[in-house]
């Protein structure tokens, strides 16, 4: 059996030069995938000067999601893992994901955050959170996952997994169709709420560890501006719609969130770590991404009713990539 790692990279060479070295000593064997969106820091010269990546991907898209997905297509293992451009993997990883796949049809495993060696060596970030490429699920923090993360929702029993440090079986993501595009970020919880509707089995190893760099905030509210909580309710309600429907604990649970946030920036105003004008301004985005999420996930639910539930998948689109540089073909 092969594996396939699929990594998506939006303007972090160095820290994804990072990644590569560890994937190379740790899974010399591994079929390597990068998926870069439109970088301007060199990436592209770096990974094709490195004789350990079999397939880079260009695509003009800055959403994790679809890297993701253009990573997939092109994949040819039995397996296939998505690892994000500042996670690095350690001795016996490859044997987690083989021996997770044997009781499961995905599998997980923590994500220890580490500090940036220098507030220069934040690079920009990669396919997905809060809009760009890279991890995902700012919104309910599964990337720094020290232990499974399972909740019930609507009567279903939901297992997260950590969107960059993650196996699935080649089938269980055909099953899927890959991530939904439409979501900026949340793209791997939608996923997990997917497969929990499919009946698919997520396992947790702790050997399926990796270490992440983090980036160095920018603002008292930990970096995120207003526009991405706008965006972090879009994607919430959307999915949960999407998944569930119009269900009072489905309400509530969004209410939840919204309370619960909107107390804390509350409270970064009274100690004075934030402002009033931002306090209405996030308010109106977050007010905003509750709306058009719920319409959008509504219509989305309407469009696919199958257990899938993707209608923006692999297979509505085959223009991801603008470019692909294939080692594979050259050694055929």
């Amino acid at each position: 059996m092969e594996l396939s790692v699929v990594v998506p990279t939006l303007n972090g060479r160095d820290r994804l030069a990072a990644c590569l070295d560890a994937l190379a000593a740790h899974a010399p064997d591994a079929e390597v995938i990068v998926v870069n969106g439109p970088s301007a820091d060199g990436t592209t010269g770096m990974v094709r000067d490195r004789d350990d990546v079999d397939v880079l991907v260009e695509i003009s898209d800055r959403t994790v999601n679809v890297a993701r997905n253009a990573g997939i297509e092109v994949a040819s293992g039995d397996a296939i893992a998505l690892v994000d451009y500042d996670n690095r993997i350690g001795e016996g990883w490859v044997d987690a994901v083989w021996d997770g796949l044997a009781d499961a049809d995905a599998v997980t495993g923590p994500v220890t955050p580490i500090e940036p060696a220098s507030e220069t060596a934040a690079d920009a970030s990669a396919p997905d959170e809060a809009g760009d490429a890279s991890s995902d699920e700012a919104d309910d923090a599964d990337d720094d996952a020290a232990a499974p993360e399972r909740r019930t929702i609507a009567g279903r029993d939901v297992t997260y997994f950590a969107g960059g440090n993650v196996a699935f079986w080649r089938e269980t993501l055909r099953d899927l169709d890959g991530f939904d595009e439409y979501l900026r970020t949340g793209g791997a919880r939608d996923a997990a709420h997917r497969l929990a509707r499919m009946d698919r089995r997520v396992a947790w190893r702790d050997g399926l560890a990796v270490t992440k760099e983090l980036p160095s905030p920018t603002a008292a509210d930990g970096g995120r501006s207003a526009r991405e909580w706008g965006w972090k309710y879009r994607a919430l309600s959307y999915r949960l719609l999407k998944n569930y429907g119009v269900r009072p604990t489905v309400l509530a649970r969004i209410g939840s969130h919204a309370a619960t946030d909107a107390f804390g920036a509350a409270a970064d105003v009274v100690r004075g770590e934030s402002t009033p004008s931002r306090w209405v301004a996030t308010g109106r985005d977050v007010l905003l991404g509750l709306a058009g999420g719920t319409s959008d996930g509504l219509v989305a639910r309407g469009r696919d009713r199958s257990p899938a539930r993707n209608p923006n998948g692999i297979t509505e689109r085959a223009d991801r990539p603008v470019a692909k540089y294939d080692r594979r073909e050259r050694e055929e």
